[in-house]
């Protein structure tokens, strides 16, 4: 009985030897188109006799363009299930509760049971490494998970047991999701990292109770969000695109940035801050859109300094009209920045409003500058910044939100001192936080009120002092101009008279 066996694995050995030698002849030998029409038959007689039905979900779709929701339900599905069966799991720790989370390593392999039904998952990896020769070779690495069933159970896999695997899936990704907070990667580094963005769990805690700003300015924005929130059936109603703009504008220190993380906190939206300065050009752009995900806030920060884009093309063209150089049309403009490189003002539109912002939904777009007369008014038109917001300097409402935040007071008696300050000085909430807060544990609220009424007045002097200044600028300009028309004057009088003695 053992010869027999031996002799068995003996000559199957020398089937797979001899199989092997032929197949290696013909790559070898044969054309490519020939070898791929035998590569094609072979597949089809194994999977005649092969009984088991094989689905791919892959981590990419549309060429790289996306992650698949699909395989991220999948993911998540499988996640609690690796951590019962599969020999090889991957560590990692969830950040914002500091727990650990296990999963399904590459290559391993699970047993889901579905009405009685065995169904086997196996997540798989391919690495293709670039030919180029660098320190650090290009990497494409392609992530996908393989269900295989027995071909019988295909109507019970594809009708009603993928259903439950994507739908429970993506409750516990409701369940377990970190808000997250994008930054662009580089353009040169898309081909080496293979992904446009990177990431960090998202963690400031502002509020719309901790914003320093009006209570009735507050509500307004807050009812706003909430009606674009589930405002889905609507916008497909009216054929537009799920999304809205806002124009965060005001000097430095209003809150601003805040404003974005009380936004983010309030919808529990993911947040992706676009460095615009790291986009190679209108193409990148592009492609950092589509890989954002729904629920989430696209912020663009001081796009007034970001590139050159958003200098008015009135501007431009009266400076040109000076230097006497030819003023080109927007279609010949376009085309001499593209052919400088980076993002164009084209491109930024495109990127608010053109038919890839549909690519997605529910995602509001924010824009904040400190200069919002430097913007183009394309780029700010209503339809695109569809509500303009002006974070403006301290007033007593806004302070009376950062003293509750600062000092836990509601009330205290030199609130009226601080109120009639506020009305005659400009601060910006920053500089009267900064002047809140307890620099010692010595410092109580009224020492710190103390300090704000000090900072306030000494303001109001500068202030004083920057006015007067200006006046006796202006009256020195005035009085040199009267003087120079008086000398003008006097001039035309001497030539007139001389012009008479001639006569």
């Amino acid at each position: 009985m053992v010869v027999m066996r031996g002799e068995m694995w003996g000559q199957f050995g020398s089937a797979v030897a001899s199989f092997m030698f032929i197949w290696a002849m013909v790559n070898q030998y044969f054309p490519h188109y020939l070898r791929a029409s035998i590569e094609t038959r072979f597949k089809k007689l194994a999977n005649y006799f092969n009984p088991y039905v094989r689905i791919t979900f892959h981590e990419f779709s549309g060429d790289r363009m996306k992650r698949s929701e699909a395989y991220k339900s999948i993911e998540n599905y499988l996640g609690s299930r690796s951590t019962k069966q599969a020999k090889r799991l991957k560590g990692d720790v969830n950040q914002e509760n500091h727990s650990l989370v296990l999963t399904m390593d590459d290559h391993e392999e699970v047993t889901d049971e579905h009405e009685g039904i065995k169904f086997k998952w196996a997540s798989t990896k391919t690495v293709r490494e670039s030919k180029s020769i660098t320190f650090s070779p290009p990497q494409d690495e392609k992530r996908s998970y393989r269900l295989t069933f027995h071909a019988k159970h295909r109507k019970t896999a594809t009708e009603t047991y993928l259903d439950r695997v994507l739908r429970e899936g993506r409750e516990i990704g409701t369940r377990k999701r970190q808000r997250k907070l994008y930054t662009n990667s580089p353009s040169d580094s898309y081909g080496f990292k293979r992904t446009t963005w990177s990431h960090i769990v998202f963690e400031h805690r502002a509020t719309f109770d901790t914003l320093a700003m009006d209570p009735k300015k507050k509500k307004e924005i807050m009812d706003d969000l909430v009606t674009f929130s589930k405002a889905k059936d609507y916008y497909a109603r009216i054929g537009k695109a799920w999304k809205r703009g806002y124009l965060l504008y005001g000097p430095p220190g209003t809150g601003k940035s805040t404003m974005i993380a009380a936004i983010a906190n309030f919808l529990n939206y993911d947040v992706y801050d676009v460095e615009l300065t790291a986009v190679k050009n209108n193409t990148d752009l592009r492609k950092l859109l589509i890989e954002t995900s729904s629920k989430s806030v696209i912020v663009l920060e001081d796009i007034d300094c970001s590139l050159e884009l958003t200098g008015q093309r009135e501007n431009r063209d009266e400076e040109k009209k000076e230097e006497g150089q030819e003023i080109k049309k927007d279609g010949a403009q376009e085309k001499e920045d593209k052919k400088k490189g980076g993002v164009t003002l084209s491109g930024l539109l495109n990127f608010i409003d053109g038919l890839w912002s549909a690519s997605g939904g529910e995602r509001l777009i924010v824009f904040t500058t400190n200069h919002v007369e430097k913007l183009d008014p394309a780029l700010i038109r209503r339809g695109r910044m569809d509500r303009h917001i002006e974070m403006s300097y301290c007033d007593f409402e806004a302070f009376k939100v950062l003293a509750k935040n600062y000092l836990g007071l509601e009330s205290h008696p030199l609130f009226g001192a601080i109120r009639g300050l506020l009305e005659e000085v400009d601060m910006t909430p920053a500089d009267v936080a900064e002047n809140l807060m307890p620099k010692t544990v010595a410092e109580d609220a009224g020492v710190c009120l103390g300090i704000l009424i000090e900072a306030l007045e000494n303001a109001k002097e500068e202030a004083r002092k920057k006015l007067g200044e200006k006046e006796e600028k202006l009256e020195a300009e005035q009085g040199q101009e009267e003087e120079k028309a008086m000398l003008t004057k006097k001039k035309k009088k001497k030539e007139k008279r001389e012009s008479n003695g001639k006569g």
